[in-house]
């Protein structure tokens, strides 16, 4: 039974389909796991191998749970291990997971069926002494779902283990962003069979090829002439520096290799998961051009040797340029057959390059100790104590300085990513790149120091090569090292064509055999352009999967077994070829430099980044590194930059910048946890506790909106407006409340929280999505005020939309809604209702675009909504949005044939213009402030705040106060007067001296015509009725209270008359909120008054401060 797996439902092509052909598989309301039983008893099922020995006892009480993707289709693949013993399951976690892959990788299909089955699978049960779904810690469990060695394995989720049995578990979802890059990456990644992969270790993979790159032509025609220029002493040190730059850089690369799996992609890789996508696309575009060009860099140095021994034998083909150009691009057409043929020819083409490389320094070295007398007219003196001397000091000559030497040898110290560069073809990355790298760097330093010494201390600078100048007799003013050797070579004044100074081929005149000098220049330059071919390709694939720059996608698609990028060696193989025919690589070259050290200093910089981050996700296992030296090495790279070539260094900048403002204008979809998100988390929270210990001060007052919106999108003209005043000024939190049964609340909150925060960012607006469940709106909204925000980041200011259909509606809803203002004043909180009498709810309109669009980048919907249903209002649909009334549902989705594309009736044309109509650019005309109560200033912020955004910059602020007739003048120059101490442009100041004036008549009648429904008529009814009827229903108007506010309903609808007087053209209204004493103006008369005073108007904001200043004139 051990071996036994749960049959897949079928096997045909097209997928498991039912009766009426739809695909079977996990749909939303199913689990996405199916327990199958075990038979009792140890009997053998037909092809089991692994149940021998297991007795019935054990065998009861078993269950597998068969995980299914539900992105994959119905196809079953292989069974792991042949559906053999438990080791077929296993085999893809070997050697930790990361080396060995399964022959019947589930992946390879291209269909993801995860397996976890509780008995085969785990060797815990019998120490836990029962079956249980909760998993043990495996690899698996943490692997990505495009992992391309072993198999995902899901661990059960939270709702699988802890929620009823009977109920719905928790749709399939992927917890921290894990699945991000993952089904990124999926869309376009070939995953191949694990058979004939060719994984190199860390010694063929990185140590010869880092090895290689390093050591290049300057190592056999320059490091003689630096050695001349800058004398022993300082050209130690300038390989010193060089190391320097390269060993904290390579430190550095170990240290991002060794923090998790590394992928295919080498420096771009390392760097874009680091810091993200902006440095690495910037970073991965130009390091994989400049290996292109580096191949045709080299390919040139190469023809140009074989065009001067050509020369020497006089058997030029045309001339010399062209020369170059034809054997160039012969080499380079070579190159790429080896290169395509694939990494295994490639690999062994290194190997004997690297053979002959080392064979020509072993024939240096020998040649230094065999001393010729034909060589000494030359300048050859095998090793002598007095050249040493000579040679120690610099003799710098035709302008040539320390900076400019180091400049000429700088790029020889590079090519340290050469391994890295092709991370996707190493056995173990984490381990090889490491070592490899830095032994190259060790082992190529020390060559160059040695070669450096040992020339510096056999060779002279200048030698006539004249056999004639040897001393017979002893001459007195001749000091050179050369005339203690018995040599004259003073002539050497006026220019000799020898020695360390003139002759580039110093190494191949001290060699023991000279044509393998050559056969090592040839081998440097062949196998550092060989290297550059390979990585150019791998780096831009990397770069074409990830989606940075779409125009790109088509070289993301690899070919054969090891994925290998055809499209980017023939794009490489072109570009090199172009820079061949080009022939003039001397302007190419720094610039090329350039590219490889701004990439070097990202790798530095990467790493200081992500420890400042403090990120706990950063734990290397390369522990050699410090995040002030990796900086100092970031400064160091950019600083050779500028040594090497300044203009080159400021173009290298420009083009990075570039790239980097293009990147983050397009915004790409992905998330790779890089450290500049750590950074951004970590300063937030720093900031937030720091301005946590500040006190508050009516100077840095602002408006902190809690606005009751529901559905984010269900109310534009709420978020716009309120975002016009709070857009980089103050916090902006849309509160959502969802009612209804738990468990669906539960799971809408956690699907709406990144649909909508992700709609709120699409749309440009600055503004936090807070949903909670509650059981009714009042304690939803009481949740929120007390609980959103953090620290000083607290709202202070209700936001709602006016409740345009109280009347019709249940008269419960209203006493909720105005409990909300009671409770908000309770808390200190200033509140803002809003009214345009369009409405504010369009959910019914315009849902289904926005639905559509905010779902389509979701990683957690894995549904696609056809039609969005919004007339549903069943007791299952939860989230219920506030204002303007909070009786209606946000959209559900459902699959419908019938079209809504039928012509708008026109109040839903009018609602669809009004909700829409702060977006557009306002115009000149006027915000009127009807600031008739001081509530702390609050009333007049806000508009003035308004007027400083670039849509509303034309209107002007007309306030409007309350006064009397004999007063009018003193007021408003009282009036104005503040408003300049406050420094707040106003356009007209109106003191209305009528406002107690009694209003129309047939406006009192149509007020008490509206609230007659609402009143309790206590006086017709006895007394023990009426109270009864008040006890039941709070909001009902008694007389008595009508009575006593009379003097207040008649103002509200004497302003309303005033404001179609004075305000009927203004863009918007802004003016002071009635307040109602909580327990004795009853909620349907307070919405009367609402009613009365905001009815037939322009957008108006009814706004009450919680009585604090929020203005001052002090400095």
């Amino acid at each position: 039974m051990e071996g036994k797996r749960a049959a897949p439902a079928s096997a045909s092509d097209e997928g498991a389909k039912d009766a009426l052909g739809r695909a079977l598989g996990p749909t939303p309301s199913q689990s996405r796991f199916q327990v199958d039983l075990v038979a009792e008893g140890p009997r053998k099922a037909g092809g089991d191998v692994g149940a021998a020995g297991k007795g019935g006892e054990e065998a009861k009480g078993r269950f597998r749970v068969n995980f299914v993707d539900p992105s994959a289709g119905g196809e079953s693949p292989g069974e792991p291990g042949g559906g053999g013993s438990e080791s077929g399951n296993v085999s893809g976690v070997q050697n930790g997971g990361d080396t060995v892959m399964s022959e019947g990788s589930l992946h390879s299909g291209g269909h993801h069926h995860y397996y976890y089955d509780t008995h085969t699978n785990t060797y815990y049960l019998r120490t836990f002494g029962h079956n249980t779904m909760d998993a043990v810690p495996r690899i698996d469990h943490y692997r990505q779902t495009a992992a391309d060695l072993g198999e995902k394995l899901l661990r059960p989720s939270l709702a699988e283990l802890h929620d009823e049995l009977d109920k719905e578990p928790f749709e399939d979802g992927y917890a921290n962003g894990e699945e991000g890059a993952a089904a990124g990456e999926a869309a376009v990644t070939y995953t191949p069979d694990s058979k004939g992969v060719v994984k190199f270790g860390w010694i063929k993979g990185v140590l010869v090829r880092c090895m290689l790159n390093i050591w290049g032509v300057m190592l056999f025609i320059r490091l003689s002439w630096i050695v001349g220029q800058a004398g022993i002493g300082l050209s130690v040190l300038v390989i010193g520096m060089a190391t320097v730059v390269t060993t904290i850089t390579g430190l550095s690369t170990s240290a991002i290799a060794t923090n998790g799996f590394v992928r295919g992609g080498g420096a771009y890789y390392l760097i874009s998961r680091s810091l993200g996508p902006e440095f690495g696309g910037a970073i991965g575009l130009i390091f994989a051009f400049a290996n292109a060009v580096a191949v045709a860099m080299y390919v040139v140095g190469f023809a140009e040797t074989v065009v001067e021994l050509l020369k020497e034998n006089g058997t030029l083909m045309i001339d010399e340029m062209n020369d170059i150009r034809i054997i160039g691009a012969i080499t380079v057409v070579i190159l790429l057959g080896i290169s395509i043929a694939g990494m295994e020819w490639e690999a062994k083409a290194q190997i004997v390059l690297l053979v002959i490389l080392i064979l020509a320094i072993g024939d240096f070295v020998i040649g230094t100790f065999i001393p010729l007398d034909s060589k000494k007219p030359k300048g050859f003196f095998s090793y002598k104590a007095e050249i040493f001397m000579e040679n120690f000091g610099p003799d710098f000559r035709e302008d040539e300085t320390f900076f400019s030497v180091f400049a000429i040898f700088f790029p020889a110290a590079t090519g340290i990513l050469a391994g890295a560069n092709i991370s996707g073809d190493l056995a173990d990355p984490q381990s090889a790149i490491p070592k490899g790298t830095l032994l190259a760097i060790l082992i190529t330093t020390l060559v160059y120091v040695g070669i450096a010494v040992s020339v510096g201390s056999c060779v002279v600078r200048d030698a006539t090569g004249n056999i004639n100048d040897t001393i017979v007799t002893e001459l007195t003013n001749c000091t050179a090292a050369a005339c203690k050797l018995n040599y004259d070579f003073s002539s050497c004044q006026t220019g000799c064509p020898y020695g360390l100074m003139n002759n580039f081929q110093v190494m191949s005149m001290v060699s023991g055999f000279a044509p393998l000098i050559s056969a090592g220049i040839f081998s440097a330059t062949l196998s550092s352009a060989l290297a550059s071919l390979v990585s150019a390709p791998k780096i831009f694939q990397a770069l074409c999967k990830d989606s940075i720059y779409p125009g790109f996608q088509m070289f993301a698609k690899g070919y054969g077994k090891n994925n290998e990028p055809l499209r980017g060696y023939i794009l490489t193989f072109l570009i090199a070829l172009g820079f061949i025919l080009i022939a003039e690589l001397n302007v190419i070259a720094p610039i090329i430099s350039n590219f490889f050290l701004a990439s070097y200093a990202l790798i530095n910089f990467s790493v200081f980044h992500a420890s400042l981050a403090k990120s706990p996700g950063w734990r290397p296992a390369f522990k050699y590194y410090n995040m002030w030296i990796s900086l100092v090495g970031a400064i160091l790279c950019c600083i050779v930059m500028f040594v090497i070539n300044w203009w080159a260094a400021l173009l290298t900048y420009v083009i990075v910048l570039g790239l980097y403002i293009y990147v983050t204008y397009k915004k790409p979809d992905v998330n790779w946890g890089s450290s500049t998100q750590a950074l951004t988390y970590l300063n937030a929270l720093q900031h937030s506790i720091r301005l946590s210990g500040v006190e508050d001060h009516v100077k840095n007052f602002r408006p902190q909106c809690l606005i009751m919106t529901g559905a984010p999108n269900a109310r534009p003209a709420l978020l716009h407006l309120v975002h016009a005043f709070t857009k980089n000024v103050g916090l902006m939190i849309c509160g959502h409340v969802h009612m209804g049964p738990r468990r669906q609340a539960m799971k809408e909150l956690t699907t709406d929280l990144a649909r909508y925060q992700r709609w709120l960012i699409k749309n440009k607006m600055k503004a936090f999505y807070a949903p909670v469940h509650a059981e009714d709106l009042r304690d939803g909204g009481q949740y929120l005020m007390q609980a959103a925000g953090l620290g000083r980041m607290r709202p202070n200011t209700l936001v709602v939309g006016f409740k345009k259909n109280w009347r019709q509606g249940d008269m419960r809803e209203v006493e909720t809604y105005i409990n909300l203002f009671h409770d908000a004043f309770d808390v200190q909180y200033g509140v803002v209702v809003i009214r345009l009498q369009e409405g504010l709810d369009i959910s019914h309109l315009q849902g289904q675009e926005e639905l559509l669009s905010s779902q389509e980048k979701s990683p957690c919907t894995k549904d696609v909504i056809v039609k969005v249903d919004y007339s549903k209002k069943s007791e299952t649909d939860t989230s219920i949005a506030l204002a303007p009334s909070s009786s209606e549902r946000t959209p559900t989705p459902r699959k419908d044939s019938k079209s809504s594309s039928s012509p708008l009736n026109m109040t839903d044309q009018r609602l669809l213009d009004a909700s829409s109509q702060f977006q557009k650019k306002q115009g000149k005309s006027n915000i009127d402030v009807w600031w008739l109560f001081d509530d702390g200033g609050l009333t007049l912020l806000i508009p003035y705040l308004i007027t400083t955004k670039k849509k509303w910059k034309d209107c002007k602020i007309r306030v409007f106060i309350g006064g009397k007739i004999n007063r009018i003048d003193h007021d408003r120059r009282a009036m104005a007067t503040l408003l300049s101490k406050f420094r707040i442009d106003f356009s007209d100041i109106m003191v209305l001296g009528d406002i107690n004036t009694k209003p129309k008549k047939e406006n009192i009648a149509a007020f008490e015509e509206m609230i007659e429904p609402f009143r309790l008529h206590e006086d017709d009814k006895e007394q023990e009725v009426a109270d009864k009827m008040k006890e039941d229903e709070p909001w009902r108007i008694t007389d008595n209270e009508l009575e006593l506010y009379k003097t207040k309903t008649y103002r509200q609808i004497r302003l309303n008359e005033l404001l179609k007087e004075h305000s009927s053209t203004a863009n918007i209204i802004v003016m002071s909120l009635p307040v109602a004493r909580k327990g004795a103006v009853s909620s349907a008369l307070y919405m009367a008054w609402l009613e009365a005073l905001s009815k037939d108007l322009p957008p108006i904001l009814l706004v009450r401060g919680n009585h604090q200043s929020v203005l001052t004139f002090y400095s």
